[in-house]
């Protein structure tokens, strides 16, 4: 049972953001502003932190110098407060399919952000740096294919609206419209840029302050003033801030508590004892449950396009996954980079055919 475990909880937190999706993209088509929403929901992650990173990590933790809070700061506002803030004005303009669907091509943007920084190097002259870069064009592909193709519609049977029908069919005309799909394509992967920037960059800061639960609560902390200062400035109606006994307060409670808290925690679990990439390998996952389930409960109307380009960004993933497994097993067996980028056979445990032929 103790090796089933892995699989179990990757399987859980897939579903946790299928319901992050579904239910985010109900509360905005609700009617709820979707910065008023990154507020609270930042507010509800902060609350739902403090207590065990006080009773944890409060006594053993480092002071935190004013260039790192500086840049724990910056790190916040780019990575967290704008990628969420882009990420509703998205959703609001596509559906939770594609929001979905375009997870997918989230570690590929963070190799790549990565090579363009210097952390990561692509070798081009071996076959697992040209799996990679295989990887990325199909992403590429696969993003344009979201966003210029459409295709063919297919509706699966829709047994009950998580918000009203006059609604959600009005929301839906809005998200048919050419123009603004394109938009809230291209929003939704600038958002996924900004959360791969601080994928990237957060490693860098945590050299400087490295209390890990301190760390995620302070983010979370300096994000609910950063999306208040924005949503206040767009939106200063009382009745919009107003929750109640609605979806609003349950997408609220359900993000802040269920994705910030548990999914987090349970990533964390999965990394330490599979690695990275074994969570990595479970995202299309979130794609296919998200889907059907927004089909089934949110009514959406299924593309030929999305189901295509959500292929191709599946392919980009296991493109990239591959080659950087690949890369590390040659490391492990002391395949040593050349001047030139291509690799040098050590010994015998490394494959002449890791090297392309020139």
């Amino acid at each position: 049972m103790d090796q089933k475990k892995p699989y179990l909880v990757v399987v859980l937190i897939q579903s946790i953001y299928t319901g992050m999706f579904l239910i985010s993209k109900a509360a905005f088509d609700g009617g709820m502003n979707n910065f008023i929403f990154v507020f609270y929901r930042q507010a509800a992650a902060t609350a739902f932190l403090i207590p065990f990173a006080l009773f944890f990590e409060w006594k053993n933790a480092p002071r935190i110098s004013f260039v790192s809070f500086c840049k724990l700061f910056l790190l916040s506002l780019c990575g967290v407060t704008l990628s969420l803030d882009i990420y509703g004005v998205a959703l609001t303009y596509t559906s939770a399919s594609l929001a979905a669907a375009t997870t997918n091509c989230l570690p590929v943007i963070t190799f790549l952000l990565a090579v363009l920084l210097r952390i990561e190097i692509l070798r081009l002259k071996t076959i697992p740096g040209t799996v990679k870069l295989v990887g990325m064009l199909l992403c590429l592909g696969g993003a344009a294919t979201l966003a210029f193709f459409k295709g063919p519609h297919f509706k699966l049977v829709c047994f009950h609206h998580l918000f009203g029908p006059s609604q959600a069919q009005q929301n839906h005309g809005q998200a048919s419209s050419g123009q603004t799909w394109i938009k809230g394509c291209f929003l939704m992967l600038t958002s996924n840029s900004c959360w791969a920037l601080w994928l990237v960059l957060q490693g860098q800061v945590m050299k400087g302050y490295p209390s890990k639960l301190l760390f995620t609560t302070l983010q979370c902390f300096l994000t609910t003033i950063q999306s208040f200062a924005i949503a206040i400035t767009l939106e200063r109606s009382p009745s919009e801030w107003r929750l109640g006994w609605n979806i609003r307060l349950f997408a609220v409670s359900y993000c802040g508590i269920m994705v910030t808290g548990v999914a987090f925690y349970l990533q964390a679990w999965v990394i330490e004892r599979k690695g990275p990439v074994f969570l990595s390998m479970a995202t299309p996952l979130n794609f296919i449950f998200t889907t059907f389930c927004s089909a089934i409960l949110l009514c959406e109307v299924i593309r030929l396009g999305s189901i295509l380009g959500g292929v191709l960004l599946i392919g980009g993933l296991y493109s990239v996954l591959w080659g950087k497994t690949r890369e590390q097993k040659m490391e492990e067996g002391n395949c040593l980079p050349a001047a030139d980028g291509s690799w040098v056979r050590t010994e015998k445990a490394c494959s002449e055919m890791e090297v392309m032929p020139s």
